[in-house]
């Protein structure tokens, strides 16, 4: 009898366990996610060449894929059922039967969002570090540093449509809001170069602080903020006339550039310096600073543009801001080193990746709390989210 009894019990709490599993999935499943749509994360892994796929509405992770040695950027196609990143080292095709000092071939690969298979592989030249899109999504971009060269592809037929030549060690390439223009940082010429986006025609050449890596841009596409870790500066570059406006000195390098919805002000984080640098955009002064932590890191800012959400590298946490007051409100825990931060598309959750501990970590920012760590492959390094 007692075995029958403890039979049943075990029966019902399986029973209660899987009710309520299903209530907090039900709970959780954001409500402008309709029936039968999807939504993921996505975190590029640079020590074992992997992109994972999470799954944010049951948190779990689902798969892990090999896409190429040194991932470095992943990013969510805006209009297709895609994700795109580049990775820095061979991707193990067949063909290269090289010299072994032979520079590494970068590719841009793409991955299918419903299948989580990679589809396609792009040599683009040595040595790529991040790729953006033309507004409509029918242009990617992509700057091969050891190359020297600009490189366009067609989303749709996933070719080479234009290359062309750029300064030396090209870092990015930025496509202005307006689709018009391409923005690429040269490192060792100190310079920013401007292309015609639709034919790569070179515009114009404007000289800024030393070894330029980030950039930002105005949403009507009239100035370009430019990160220079190396002088401890931000270049402001008048795309309308192309010139150098000014090189704004910071408290010390900048990590990252995060600027707020409405334009009016550019976040940057300064890891040494242990704080915040906050850009007035609209005169191009630095307008204030803030003390966060030992060494913030990245920063997400919300669609409303009234919080700041920043990493801490070195205190392993991270810090809301809430941008009208400059106040620190919420310090929540997460793995070690994080860096790398999203907002998913409904706002309701922060992701962040975690170097050190190869996990992302996900934070419900209503209840500013850790919801779970979801494990990774080898030090993720950058992110992106996509419903579908």
């Amino acid at each position: 009898m007692a075995r029958r009894l403890n039979f049943r019990v075990i029966i019902l709490i399986v029973l209660l366990a899987g009710v309520a599993a299903r209530q907090i999935a039900v709970e959780h499943r954001p409500s402008f996610l309709g029936p039968g749509l999807r939504l993921c994360a996505y975190s590029a892994n640079a020590a074992d060449g992997t992109v994972s796929v999470m799954d944010l509405v049951g948190l779990s992770t689902i798969a892990t894929i090999p896409v190429g040695a040194g991932p470095s950027s992943v990013r969510a196609h805006p209009t297709r059922p895609e994700i795109w990143g580049v990775s820095t080292g061979s991707s193990g095709a067949a063909g290269s039967s090289g010299a072994a000092s032979a520079p590494a071939l970068g590719t841009v690969w793409i991955l299918d969002a419903k299948t989580n298979r990679v589809t396609a592989r792009i040599a683009v030249g040595a040595s790529p570090q991040s790729l953006d899109f033309s507004p409509d999504g029918t242009r990617a971009y992509v700057a091969a540093s050891g190359s020297n060269q600009l490189v366009e592809i067609d989303c749709a037929t996933r070719e080479i449509v234009a290359r062309a030549r750029t300064g030396a060690r090209p870092w990015m390439a930025r496509v202005t809001p307006d689709g018009r223009e391409v923005l690429v940082p040269n490192r060792d010429d100190a310079t920013l170069e401007i292309f015609d986006a639709k034919t790569l025609a070179p515009l114009a050449t404007v000289g800024v602080a030393k070894d330029p890596e980030q950039i930002v841009v105005m949403k009507d596409s009239s100035v370009a903020f430019v990160a220079a870790p190396a002088s401890h500066q931000i270049s402001a570059v008048d795309l309308r006339h192309p010139a150098l406006e000014a090189n704004l000195d910071l408290d010390g390098a900048p990590s990252s550039l995060t600027l707020k919805p409405d334009g009016g002000e550019l976040y940057v984080t300064v890891p040494d310096a242990h704080g915040l640098d906050i850009i007035y955009t609209w005169t191009v002064e630095v307008g204030d600073s803030m003390l966060l932590g030992s060494a913030p890191t990245q920063a997400a800012v919300s669609a409303d543009g009234a919080n700041l959400y920043v990493t801490d590298g070195a205190a392993g946490r991270v810090a809301d801001v809430t941008l009208g007051t400059r106040y620190i409100g919420a310090l929540v825990a997460a793995g070690r080193a994080p860096g790398a931060c999203i907002l998913d598309p409904s706002g309701d959750l922060l992701l962040v990746a975690d170097e050190d501990s190869s996990d992302v970590a996900v934070i419900g920012v209503r209840t500013a709390s850790l919801l779970t760590l979801l494990p990774v492959g080898g030090r993720p390094v950058s992110l992106a989210a996509k419903m579908f």
